[in-house]
């Protein structure tokens, strides 16, 4: 990857400024990681804003749909956003503003579509904390036990998150959860970074997901996943509130404190 620093001055030397490296050009990673002045350098240096890269998708379109949509002038016979691009472009800004400091390391949550708290708790069968151990469940003396799982209803749906552990992603969680609608799942591994999965009706679809991450041309991925990439690039918390249809209004839901904190039965939920 080229640093920001070095993009325009590369683009004076190379004698093809459109060179594909990965599948994608200099230009499209310039607007992939949001560098306007590197991106018009490239541009004026003769770099193609209009070529079809990915699945369709331009540099110049993509950058329809980012912080700055106004930075080229979209030429006649160019196409457009969709009005469903644009809506999801501005559901992302909005999204972006509301978790831009929730992602931290060791949190776990999953992101449930068109249930709320109350019925969450029922379908997990789980237990409200009471007590004296509400005290021990704030930060920086979190309780920390792999059991215990904050619940909070948001626009949308629900958020189960665990800040320090992977508990709402364990695959019985999102089987139970899942029932009847989607969910997605993300731990913070300190480790390896962002793990994503995927579970609809009970039944876990994908696993060992990079939500925010890297996209790889290669996969073949859809116009709508180039889309939501973009969107959503190196804000996994973002993404997997997106996928769900969830709109939380501020971030609460992830850094807390939930609505309700809840213990889980003991039981296998690695091979439930």
């Amino acid at each position: 990857m080229l640093l920001q620093e070095n993009l325009a001055e590369t683009a004076t030397r190379v004698a093809d400024v459109d060179a594909l490296q990965d599948g994608t050009t200099a230009l499209w990673e310039a607007v992939m990681e949001d560098w306007p002045e590197s991106a018009r350098a490239l541009v004026a240096a003769g770099a193609d804003l209009w070529r079809p890269l990915i699945t369709g998708w331009s540099p110049g379109r993509l950058s329809l749909a980012g912080p700055t949509p106004n930075l080229f002038t979209l030429p006649d016979g160019q196409q457009e956003l969709s009005d469903t691009e644009r809506a999801a472009a501005h559901q992302a800004h909005q999204l972006l503003a509301v978790l831009k400091d929730t992602h931290h390391e060791g949190l776990g949550l999953v992101c449930v579509a068109g249930i709320g708290a109350p019925e969450a708790i029922r379908r997990l069968d789980a237990a409200p904390v009471e007590g004296s151990r509400l005290h021990a469940l704030q930060p920086p003396s979190w309780d920390e036990d792999l059991c215990t799982v904050g619940v909070t209803t948001v626009p949308g749906g629900c958020i189960i998150t665990q800040p320090w552990g992977y508990a709402p992603q364990m695959p019985g969680v999102q089987k139970l959860l899942s029932a009847g609608t989607s969910c997605y799942g993300l731990y913070v591994n300190a480790k390896s970074g962002d793990q994503g999965s995927i579970a609809h009706n009970g039944i876990i679809e994908d696993w060992d997901l990079t939500p925010g991450g890297d996209l790889d041309p290669e996969n073949t991925p859809t116009s709508q996943e180039v889309h939501q990439h973009y969107l959503y690039r190196y804000n996994a918390i973002a993404y997997a509130c997106a996928w769900a249809g969830l709109h939380p209004a501020d971030p609460r839901a992830v850094i807390g404190p939930p609505d309700i904190w809840v213990d889980l039965p003991d039981r296998d939920y690695w091979h439930s």
